[in-house]
């Protein structure tokens, strides 16, 4: 090893440690890489009918609860002659019903 290169190897190939080091680093880049995309392949994204669907899901789970409660609570409003005494509570109560099935649904395995 008699030039003047000081990160060259005995074999004269020039090779210092940093090159050696990004050597590696390029081929831990490149196998996570074909992991992704091995990964990708077996579980693809949905397509964008199905998140839409997923959202039309989401939507009517929190709207269903709310209007069936919103009837419920007209009716004893009309029996009981009171203005929105029993409405506004049973909105409320529907909404939240609705809500935590549709947080249930998003969060489901």
């Amino acid at each position: 090893m008699t030039g003047s290169d000081p990160n060259a190897d005995q074999d004269g190939e020039g090779k210092g440690a940093a090159s050696g080091d990004s050597g590696d680093r390029l081929v831990k880049a490149a196998h996570q890489a074909a992991e992704r995309v091995r990964e990708g392949m077996k579980n693809p994204e949905p397509s964008l009918g199905a998140r839409l669907g997923q959202i039309g899901v989401l939507g009517w789970t929190i709207v269903i609860p709310t209007l069936l409660a919103m009837l419920v609570g007209r009716a004893l409003d009309h029996y009981f002659g009171t203005g929105i005494f029993f409405s506004a509570p049973f909105i409320m109560i529907g909404a939240g019903m609705g809500f935590w099935s549709a947080w249930k649904w998003m969060h489901r395995p």
